[in-house]
């Protein structure tokens, strides 16, 4: 098989901050910005990567999700459990400096792991967990 990964979704629960975060905090491109119904599906990308995107999409859009579902998703969203992403640069604490100082909300500064990584953490306006590892 020959495969790679195109997208990946996570949820946004505000397109304006959504598109303010992952354009102006992290770099993204804005590929695609759909509405329908009164719901936005935005996908970005980092730039020189046109092969590989994010969705970010209204949580509450597939249907057949009960109201339960509903209110389990939008508290999972709120503690930051719901979606979480792994991102990479070549300098992270350079990359921590600039998203700390764009007022990223910092769940974890920088930090060598036990199992081998350097990463540091952050949420997106809606919650999401982001990890940023440094590459080797």
């Amino acid at each position: 098989m020959d495969l790679t990964i195109f997208s990946s979704f996570l949820p946004q629960d505000d397109p304006d901050k959504a598109i303010a975060f992952y354009r102006d905090t992290l770099g993204f491109e804005i590929r695609r910005d759909v509405g329908y119904g009164g719901l936005h599906w935005i996908t970005v990308g980092a730039p020189g990567q046109p092969e590989t995107s994010i969705v970010l999409s209204p949580p509450f859009a597939s249907p057949g999700i009960t109201d339960d579902e509903r209110r389990t998703i939008a508290e999972m969203m709120a503690k930051g459990t719901y979606g979480i992403i792994v991102l990479s640069t070549s300098d992270l604490d350079a990359t921590f400096a600039q998203l700390e100082a764009a007022g990223a909300e910092i769940v974890q500064e920088p930090i060598d792991q036990p199992y081998g990584i350097r990463d540091c953490a952050i949420r997106d306006p809606a919650g999401n967990l982001i990890r940023i590892n440094q590459r080797r």
